[in-house]
């Protein structure tokens, strides 16, 4: 716990926060906070502050936030961030409460690995699996219309009446055989999009926060400025909570990868109640933006903006999220890059019942 006035001075240095950051009480208490802040927070801390005090417009207060601090030995590390305002005769002063998350996110980071590994492991067996499926369901439908075109081809050797008789239904067979194998590839597709899902009401907060904390495992090198912002209208949503954590993984870790060379690294995740009942959620980045060659086929399998990517994960994220009856799309960002929005079912109305 650290105690700040209204120009950023430390008034208190909890015996905790000597631990976690290095310093005796001492030696900070009269110091702006911001020293305890990587750039671009230190340079930008005061103007975030007098903000604040001059239009009580909240970006941190009362909300919370993942960042990072900084260590006396100038290592930087993440930590969980919510800031409390209070009056002390006629100063105002602000109270933060610091959890450091370094040893929950190297735990994250090994459970991650294994989950990377099992989940690898995984899609290669149901890859296998499907294409056998395929193979075997679309063979006797593929080896008529070979035999039957083979036979249309000899026949019209020496055409007369009788064998362009024969000839044309031979056609219709090729015709009839391709509508059956198109209702097996359909029939394959509608058994994975149908896939059961085990839905409840859930808190947006909670979902939000671990699917970014674990997003976040191992991008703190890439000083990435994490903002979430969720309105309290829309905190009941009715998911699968893993799928939609997915979703949001699978988002917010792109937005990381497409600003590894801009010089600002922002990410911001919203969310607000929408009308038909829905929730959306707003994921956005300050990185580069879409390239126009893959913005019509984003949500397409096999389309990536990666040069080592398969171009499934945006695919994926369409399949769940149509799943849970909304949609997704893209558009430009106020940050500069891309949004990624999507929608779910809000459950408010069920929470209360």
């Amino acid at each position: 716990m650290i105690v700040i006035d209204e120009r950023g001075s430390i008034l208190s240095f909890s015996t905790a926060a000597e631990k976690m950051f290095g310093y005796r009480e001492a030696e900070v208490v009269g110091e702006n906070v911001s020293a305890l802040m990587p750039s671009p927070d230190r340079e930008r801390h005061d103007s975030y502050l007098e903000r604040y005090l001059r239009t009580g417009e909240r970006k941190i207060i009362g909300i919370g936030r993942l960042t990072t601090a900084r260590h006396r030995d100038g290592n930087t590390f993440p930590i969980d961030l919510h800031i409390g305002e209070a009056r002390m005769g006629d100063e105002r002063v602000f109270t933060g409460f610091i959890r450091d998350l370094t040893e929950r996110q190297q735990a994250e980071l090994r459970l991650h690995d294994l989950q990377s590994e099992l989940a690898h492991v995984s899609r290669v067996t149901a890859m296998g699996t499907l294409a056998t499926s395929i193979a075997h369901e679309l063979n006797q439908p593929l080896t008529a219309i070979a035999n039957y075109v083979e036979t249309a081809e000899e026949l019209l050797e020496k055409p007369d009446e009788e064998t362009l008789a024969i000839v044309r239904e031979a056609l219709r067979e090729c015709a009839a055989q391709s509508v059956r194998a198109g209702q097996i590839v359909r029939r394959l597709r509608d058994f994975i999009s149908r896939g059961e899902t085990e839905r409840r009401v859930e808190s947006l907060t909670r979902v939000v926060n671990e699917a970014s904390a674990l997003a976040m495992i191992g991008a703190g090198e890439h000083g990435i400025e994490m903002q979430v912002k969720l309105d309290p209208s829309a905190e009941q949503v009715l998911m699968d909570r893993i799928q939609v954590q997915q979703v949001i993984l699978n988002l917010v870790r792109n937005a990381i990868e497409a600003m590894v060379e801009s010089p600002v690294r922002r990410i911001r995740i919203s969310a607000r109640a929408v009308d038909g009942g829905q929730v959306e959620v707003m994921i956005e980045d300050s990185g580069p933006g879409l390239p126009a060659k893959v913005a019509a086929s984003l949500f397409q399998p096999f389309v990536s903006t990666k040069s080592a990517g398969m171009g499934l994960g945006l695919s994926i994220c369409h399949t769940i999220v149509h799943g849970h009856g909304g949609r997704i799309w893209a558009d430009s960002s106020m940050l500069g890059g891309t949004a990624f929005h999507f929608t779910l079912l809000d459950a408010s109305e069920i929470a209360d019942d």
